[in-house]
């Protein structure tokens, strides 16, 4: 059974950073049905971040969201921007992971703002933090402002892409992302070449 943990750093009820997460998993959903996913909200865990900051202790609850992240086969990241980068609670939330807990995981990331020009942070902050971790993120993420929600195709568009991204790096046979995608897997090219 293929596992995905989804990481969402929205901070209100409902979060447009919830909803993009949960656009991202169900694309995933779709292109590989057999996922298990299971979702962390970080703003129920926030204190519990914070103390374990301040103590190097993680409670119970922290502990059992750090292990979901750490045995999954896959991750979907979502924060919010915030002063042109990600939340705080997000940054903080993968600060008391272990150093090694995302190596060579594959991650497809995400983020939500109020407009367009904060996509930058996906190349700008979100890759670079990935890297650093020695996570593997796919090659699109996705970013959703304001006016995406009024007329989402463009952004089903984009989180269904990034979806069929990740479910090929899950897959077990290493299968492209989708016909009308373009993408195909390096492991394949190398196959094909023999």
């Amino acid at each position: 059974m293929t596992t995905i943990a989804v990481v969402t750093a929205g901070l209100s009820q409902p979060s447009s950073t919830r909803l993009l997460a949960d656009k991202l998993a169900a694309a995933v959903s779709t292109a590989l049905p057999d996922a298990e996913i299971e979702v962390i909200e970080l703003r129920d865990l926030a204190i519990d971040v914070t103390k374990n900051m301040l103590t190097g202790f993680p409670s119970p609850a922290l502990r059992a969201a750090i292990d979901t992240v750490t045995a999954a086969d896959g991750l979907i990241a979502v924060t919010p921007v915030f002063t042109a980068s990600y939340s705080g609670l997000f940054k903080s939330f993968f600060d008391v992971l272990d150093q090694k807990a995302l190596d060579g995981k594959p991650v497809l990331i995400g983020a939500t703002g109020g407009t367009e020009r904060h996509s930058l942070v996906l190349d700008f902050a979100l890759r670079p933090l990935f890297a650093y971790l020695r996570a593997e993120p796919v090659a699109t993420a996705v970013y959703a402002a304001s006016s995406d929600w009024a007329s989402p195709g463009d952004l089903d568009t984009r989180a269904s892409r990034a979806g069929r991204e990740l479910a090929a790096r899950l897959s077990s046979e290493g299968a492209a992302a989708a016909p009308d995608s373009g993408f195909v897997p390096f492991e394949q090219l190398l196959r094909a070449g023999e």
